[in-house]
């Protein structure tokens, strides 16, 4: 597999793209016998696989988000927000009493519908949380990626969203950090601030914590990432505090080098912001998602349906398991070639220090997100 930035990126299709329509057109070919096998236990044979197949549709986290139109959302009459107070939420709860947060829904604060700006690119929202407990629900998102699916260029690409980024929320008479917008108003309000700033189509997400991102991990038998000098002191720091917290005795790091991390090693290297800044905290974030990525195209068949039912209650997303597996489809055919982009970028905003946030120079920010995700012509 390919990675690729964007600045110096051909576009070209990556070498590993034979290998990436062989393999989705093995999982069509599985896809298809499924569906056979449910049609005969219609008929009375196949029981036992339609059982699975609706067990692991249950064990799924499904969140039910509601849905408004532009018109319905412009009739709400929304909360101010300006003296919401975001250091009131429950951190008690610990992880070791087992289960994980659950996704925040506001259902004052639905998703506005958007329509997808070019069926050849579909963009679905990937964050994680910065709970501490599991009825910690009124958090703030932490590590926000969208996954844009390029059948047009035949790519997967991940795009950092900077929680400082300063943004437009509904709500709030100044401008705020994007982070924040979840806590306010959980994941409509995230996803409709995200689509207003940023002029993307986002309609789907997936949400985790940092317990199974962890899992998640160690599920795939863990992932190799080169781990600096500096990064060492600092990655230990972060699986100290996630073994108080999970109960668990999690090995430190001692040594520099490519080496294989799990679960928590990986998440507690990726979460690393003090060392340096939130840019290079944002590329970990990237690294750490292909690097799984990598590890899940590397798996047989059986081995990642095996993963899809390990997998299946660790995270919570608003799609049913027929469109996730649609766009488990899609994103196999595109898997040889993975982008990276971080927004704001380089250049295209400035700082205040007191408090810290990212203001950003829109005009030129938009263009050349937009470039990125659909070559200009949204």
């Amino acid at each position: 597999m390919s990675v690729n930035g964007y600045n110096n990126s051909s576009y070209q299709r990556g070498s590993g793209n034979s290998n990436s329509r062989s393999s989705g057109r093995n999982l069509r070919r599985l896809f298809l016998r499924l569906l056979i096998y449910m049609l005969c236990a219609v008929l009375g044979l196949g029981t036992g696989v339609v059982l699975y197949v609706y067990k692991l549709m249950g064990a799924v986290g499904f969140v039910n988000t509601p849905f408004v139109t532009n018109r319905q959302y412009e009739t709400i009459d929304f909360a101010n927000l300006d003296n919401v107070d975001l250091n009131s939420g429950n951190v008690v709860s610990n992880w070791s009493e087992g289960g994980h947060t659950k996704v925040y829904v506001n259902e004052n604060y639905p998703i506005k519908k958007v329509s997808q700006k070019d069926s050849k690119v579909e963009n679905v929202l990937v964050f994680g949380i910065d709970s501490r407990g599991t009825n910690d629900v009124t958090c703030r998102a932490d590590a926000i990626l969208v996954v844009s699916i390029d059948h047009r260029s035949d790519k997967i690409k991940l795009i950092s969203l900077m929680r400082d980024t300063g943004v437009k929320i509904e709500g709030r008479s100044s401008v705020d950090k994007l982070t924040h917008s979840y806590a306010y108003g959980g994941v409509g309000l995230l996803i409709n601030t995200i689509n207003d700033n940023f002029g993307l189509d986002i309609q789907r997400f997936v949400m985790l914590d940092f317990g199974s991102s962890s899992k998640l991990v160690d599920l795939v038998g863990g992932v190799e990432i080169e781990v600096t000098a500096s990064e060492v002191k600092y990655a230990n720091h972060s699986i100290n505090e996630e073994n108080m917290l999970l109960g668990t005795n999690v090995p430190l790091l001692t040594h520099e080098g490519k080496q294989v991390l799990n679960g928590v090693q990986a998440t507690s290297w990726a979460r690393i912001r003090k060392l340096d800044s939130d840019y290079v905290r944002s590329s970990r974030q990237r690294t750490l998602a292909i690097a799984m990525m990598q590890k899940v195209g590397d798996l047989g068949r059986l081995e990642q349906t095996a993963l899809l039912e390990d997998a299946a209650g660790m995270f919570e997303t608003n799609m049913n398991m027929l469109d996730m597996m649609r766009i488990a489809l899609s994103a196999i055919e595109v898997l040889g070639t993975i982008d990276e982009y971080r927004a704001p970028a380089d250049g295209m905003f400035t700082v205040q220090q007191d408090p810290w946030i990212m203001f950003v120079d829109w005009d030129a920010q938009l263009a050349d997100l937009h470039e990125f995700i659909w070559g200009g012509s949204k």
